[in-house]
């Protein structure tokens, strides 16, 4: 068998339907694993479905959760089970961002973001946990951020957010480890997507000082995150778990 072979499996993008996610979603269906995208935009979710189906003609599901409640969590895994018989593969990546100085944050805004972000996390690892269990095999991918490691003035819920997705994969991966799952996190670094086009309108001189400081001097596309997502999703990675794995052009060692 091929080490970065995923024909056969199963695997749940969580806000799967555009940006990150759905770069990662494109990567694993032509790896061959069937997919899961959930979102809650129906038609953006109907979209990226359609065209995973069309482009690589895997089996391709939509399913409309909020992933930061915890019964839409095990309704995601019940879908999965009675859908596809369980799941190989669980993509953490569903995620907000509220930017704001500390001094401004509005507490409202820090639990969305904290709930989106990380709670979310939680809550759909440990849905999936028994599917993976029953199978004595599973790969979890958290997808963290610069912000994992860096602070940020004008963001501070999404940096302590990301900064617990790190900790939380490190834990899983030690409690579930006797089952043969795997837990890992991808920490993008500065991606074209809606949401960093919004942060490039809203804080000056952001794009430049990205470029300045990026060795490959260029932002990333979602696509440029596949690769480490097949790596960590495949059989390549069985004798990794708890790693947080910068794919961001060398912004992190400048």
């Amino acid at each position: 068998m091929e080490l970065f072979d995923l024909h056969g499996k199963v695997a749940v993008v969580t806000g799967g339907n555009g940006g990150i996610g759905l770069g990662i979603a494109r990567g694993l269906a032509r790896a061959g694993a069937d997919i899961a995208v959930v979102g809650r935009n129906a038609t953006k979710t109907e979209q990226a479905v359609e065209s995973l189906r069309s482009e690589f003609r895997v089996r391709a599901i939509g399913l409309l959760l909020d992933v930061s409640s915890e019964a839409d969590a095990a309704r995601m895994a019940d879908e999965l089970r009675k859908q596809f018989g369980g799941a190989d593969v669980l993509v953490n990546n569903a995620g907000i961002n509220i930017r704001n100085q500390p001094q401004d944050y509005k507490l409202d805004d820090w639990h969305r973001v904290i709930d989106s972000n990380l709670t979310s996390v939680m809550l759909c690892s440990k849905a999936v946990q028994p599917l993976m269990a029953e199978r004595r095999a599973g790969k979890i991918i958290n997808i963290g951020s610069m912000t994992s490691i860096f602070g940020v003035s004008f963001a501070p819920a999404y940096a302590a957010s990301k900064g617990g997705v790190v900790q939380l994969t490190k834990s899983l991966a030690i409690a579930w480890a006797p089952q043969n799952i795997q837990v890992n996190c991808i920490l993008p670094g500065w991606i074209e997507t809606e949401l960093t086009e919004r942060a490039r309108h809203e804080v000056p001189g952001l794009y430049e000082r990205v470029l300045a400081r990026t060795p490959q001097a260029r932002w990333g596309k979602p696509d440029d995150l596949a690769g480490a997502a097949i790596f960590l999703a495949s059989r390549a990675s069985d004798f990794i778990t708890g790693v947080s794995l910068p794919v961001d052009a060398g912004y992190s060692v400048m």
